[in-house]
């Protein structure tokens, strides 16, 4: 397919495995409102963070191939484990500017040299080190800790938000730095699933701590390259459309929980596109 360049009116393309995506999708909402959104959740393949690197990356590369042909003018990669494991896969394929969240992350966070910064994420987003790398890019001597939350994200999925045993598992993975006696100066939330669980997250610290979520600089990143580009859209309100790989109805059930709105999802196969092509 040959590329051609993005028009203002085109969408902007949110990828993620599923819900975590729409907590980029609200940042969007409240910067750049007028812009339209074209979202994919690949729901069939939740969760990404307990895949291997080669099968996120040819996962990933269906999924950019998929908004290529679907037309986007840019792209946010809505869910950080492909941000950490194949993030030059998706440039490559889907040839319009797309913006990481983990480069925004770390290049809006104000740190002094020795601070201590945690990283809750998936398991192949920690195995990648890319948080660690990018932070020490701008930061080379704070200390980065990241740790792996297997089974938040199924959770999630699956409607927890408070329960008994999802408290018990975060109270599990949070157990690293309970104890700390020096104090941390940011908790970046690095799955775009886990500012969901923001107030348990609150609730199980014995201390305040800043709960960073990297869809805020990735969106002002993205706002700021849209319209330094001439790509940025002229219209009050934006439209969304949603798609999915995997079982509509409890995706479209939870988008319009979300949303507080009804909404229609699309079901889509990224395999099919890319074999017609």
């Amino acid at each position: 397919m040959p590329w051609v360049h993005p028009r203002e009116d085109l969408p902007i393309g949110l990828f993620d495995s599923g819900l975590g995506g729409l907590t980029v999708l609200h940042q969007l909402q409240c910067l750049l409102p007028g812009e339209p959104l074209l979202y994919l959740a690949d729901s069939a393949r939740l969760p990404y963070g307990e895949r291997s690197p080669s099968e996120i990356r040819a996962i990933a590369e269906e999924a950019a191939h998929w908004l290529r042909v679907r037309r986007v003018k840019a792209m946010v990669m809505a869910c950080n484990t492909m941000n950490a494991v194949a993030a030059d896969v998706i440039r490559a394929e889907v040839k319009v500017p797309v913006v990481s969240l983990i480069d925004a992350m770390a290049a809006s966070l104000n740190l002094n040299p020795g601070d201590h910064v945690v990283v809750l994420a998936t398991a192949a987003t920690v195995h990648s080190g890319a948080y660690g790398c990018a932070i020490r890019r701008y930061f080379p001597t704070v200390r980065v800790q990241e740790i792996a939350c297997p089974g938040l994200v199924p959770a999630i999925e699956a409607g927890e938000r408070d329960s008994a045993r999802l408290e018990q598992l975060v109270t599990g993975y949070l157990a690293p730095i309970l104890h700390e006696t020096r104090p941390i100066q940011a908790l970046v939330l690095g799955c775009t699933h886990y500012p969901i669980l923001r107030p348990l997250l609150q609730r199980l610290l014995p201390w305040p701590a800043p709960l960073l979520d990297p869809a805020l600089p990735a969106v002002m990143a993205l706002k700021q390259m849209v319209q330094t580009t001439g790509l940025a859209a002229h219209r009050p309100r934006g439209s969304m459309q949603f798609c999915c790989t995997g079982q509509t109805t409890h995706f479209a059930a939870e988008v319009s929980n979300w949303l507080r709105q009804p909404v229609q999802v699309e079901q889509v196969s990224l395999q099919s596109v890319l074999l017609s092509h």
